[in-house]
């Protein structure tokens, strides 16, 4: 993820000046321990603002409405119980070459400024800090002690101090060509390395950005660069300030991360005609669409969400896989230990053989006796049955007959306990599968996954990843209340041949409501037979009847939704969902059925 520098900065702040300001403080919501939201009414309408000081992606820019969950941060409550009902009257940064942008509140847009909320964003000294008129800080996102810091230590009730001045040169669109050249090749180390470092506001991200404008190799000695070459990259970092200077950006997807320069094509264009390149004076006056005031604003909230959800779903799907796989391996050994346990208890009809022969020859019996070979009744087979010296016969075989009976008891015990952990073991088989045929765009499927295992107990229960139910308030609907159309899961749906919609759940949560909830007496359920995977629905309307199509194309989507998919071929089972039953106390996905018929599934057939 590409974090955000000063030139996206520059770009964020001059949009939302123009956009935001001023606009009243409503609402603050703090989504995650990095992330504020602030809700602002313009004249025009309400809109959110994101605040990030997250090591890797801080940031701020207009977002979509955050997703309504329980607020349990002190930080957000603050800023709420002090700012709200202020004006925002000013979005900019402390200084033109500094990653600190300066909200400013005052009671009215004419007024005298009364609250300043500071996003840092350094890296992982990115925070955010509220500051009242007087210069003190009233509280922080992140609160640094004498301890962690000597240089600039930030607690509540001191005096807030900016950022250590960086000392690197100030770029400046009328330096020289020669000036700048012998500024760089100085040092004689990679080009992209003294970019960096010797002047100001130069990111690695932006560093890429005009490299790739002037075609060169970033990894090569600035001593090796020809002229052509350096008047290449300085046309570059001339366009770069012009933009700058212009307040004019272009972004798009560059490589691994984005741009905010004009692509080569638009570069190459300078006609000024294009849509995105205005006047200042219309941009000031602000008749251009909103669409374009909020270009960068509407580029970064795509891009961060879009990344952020991919971090997101990777480590939510490590944590969960992890979990499944260490309770797993639990249970292999505890199912070991019972079928080990069981294999003795079949011993116990030999325990009683050896009992009633040693009670049926007790006259062959001689003291100090360690073992006696006597003949089996049934086989004639010498059988060799080891004694107790300190016991007779008789007593011998009543030790036998109770090891019979201890071993029969065992049995009956260690039957329901085996079971029940195959049936764990195949629920978290059925739960990895689930996991394993996730995507990274299906975040909410794998939060819903999170969810379930945290209500069974495998992970810890967190606000965050609640179960999710469609009205959790004090006044809502009972769930028995609930009509099926309000509860339509977010599944994958697909379509066969003849126009007919196949359900899959992407989870067991989903599983169970497409099998319990959503089936209706007309349609037909699919599962691969005895392989964990998806419970898929092939939706039919009253009087429709599927052909062998369908049927197969729904069987295809069956199997490829389960552990099987990469096989040629996989068994499914087809019934109609009133015979399918979910066993009392069974867990979520575990259902039994009846009446089925097997459709051979070939999920290397579809074409998704």
């Amino acid at each position: 993820m590409q974090p955000a520098d000063l030139t996206a900065l520059v770009a964020l702040t001059h949009e939302l000046d123009l956009a935001c300001v001023p606009a009243r403080l409503e609402q603050v919501y703090q989504s995650d321990r990095h992330t504020i939201h602030l809700q602002l009414r313009t004249l025009e309408k309400k809109q959110w603002l994101l605040l990030s000081w997250h090591p890797q992606s801080a940031r701020l820019h207009l977002c979509t409405p955050p997703p309504k969950q329980p607020d349990t941060f002190t930080f957000s409550q603050q800023i709420l119980h002090q700012v709200a009902g202020f004006a925002l009257v000013s979005v900019k940064l402390t200084s033109p070459w500094e990653r600190v942008v300066d909200l400013q509140f005052a009671k009215r847009p004419d007024d005298e400024v009364q609250w300043h909320l500071y996003l840092e964003v350094m890296g992982k000294y990115s925070n955010a800090i509220l500051v009242n008129a007087h210069g003190e800080i009233v509280t922080a996102a992140h609160q640094v002690s004498s301890k962690q810091s000597r240089v600039r230590p930030i607690q509540t009730g001191d005096r807030y101090a900016l950022p250590p001045a960086l000392l690197e040169a100030i770029p400046n669109l009328d330096e020289s060509f020669d000036s700048w050249r012998d500024r760089l090749i100085l040092i004689p180390k990679e080009i992209k390395r003294n970019l960096v470092s010797n002047y100001r506001g130069v990111s690695s991200s932006l560093v890429r950005s005009l490299l790739a404008a002037s075609h060169l190799n970033g990894d090569r000695n600035v001593t090796d660069l020809t002229h052509t070459e350096w008047e290449s990259l300085y046309s570059a970092w001339q366009l770069w300030l012009t933009c700058l200077d212009r307040q004019q950006f272009y972004p798009h997807l560059e490589g691994k991360g984005y741009s905010l320069l004009p692509p080569p094509l638009i570069a190459a264009e300078k006609n000024g005609n294009l849509a995105i390149c205005l006047p200042e004076k219309e941009r000031r006056d602000g008749n251009i669409p909103p669409l374009l005031v909020l270009l960068v604003n509407v580029f970064c909230d795509r891009y961060y969400s879009q990344q952020t959800g991919q971090v997101a779903f990777q480590q939510l799907h490590q944590q969960i896989s992890q979990a499944i796989h260490n309770q797993l391996a639990k249970l292999s050994i505890k199912e070991k230990e019972f079928f080990d346990r069981l294999q003795l208890s079949t011993q116990a009809d030999d325990f009683k053989n050896k009992a009633d022969l040693l009670m049926a020859h007790l006259h062959l019996w001689e003291i100090g006796m360690k073992e006696i070979k006597l003949t089996d009744f049934h086989s004639a087979a010498p059988v060799i049955i080891p004694l107790d010296p300190t016991l007779n016969a008789q007593q011998n075989a009543q030790s036998f007959y109770k090891k019979h009976q201890k071993q029969k008891r065992a049995a009956l015990a260690i039957t329901p306990l085996l079971e029940a952990v195959q049936q764990e073991i195949a629920y978290l088989e059925q739960v990895a599968t689930a996991v394993s045929l996730l995507e990274q765009s299906e975040l909410s499927a794998l939060q819903e996954i999170r969810a379930e295992l945290a209500q069974q107990g495998y992970l810890k229960v967190t606000a965050e990843y609640a179960p999710r139910t469609k009205n959790n308030s004090k006044g809502g609907k009972n769930k028995s209340n609930r009509t099926k159309q309000e509860e339509i899961p977010d599944c994958h749906r697909f379509t066969t041949p003849n126009g007919f919609e196949v359900w899959v759940g992407r989870n067991n949560y989903q599983n169970d409501l497409i099998s319990f909830r959503i089936a209706g007496e007309y349609d037909l359920w699919l599962h691969a037979q005895e392989i964990s995977g998806s419970h898929v629905l092939l939706r039919l309307p009253a009087g429709a009847i599927a052909d062998d199509q369908d049927l197969q194309t729904a069987a295809n989507y069956a199997a490829y939704y389960s552990r099987a998919r990469q096989s040629d071929q996989v068994p499914v089972v087809c019934t109609i969902p009133k015979y399918v039953f979910k066993p009392k106390g069974a867990k979520p996905g575990m259902v039994v059925y009846t009446h089925e018929k097997i459709i051979w599934g070939q999920p290397t057939n579809l074409r998704l």
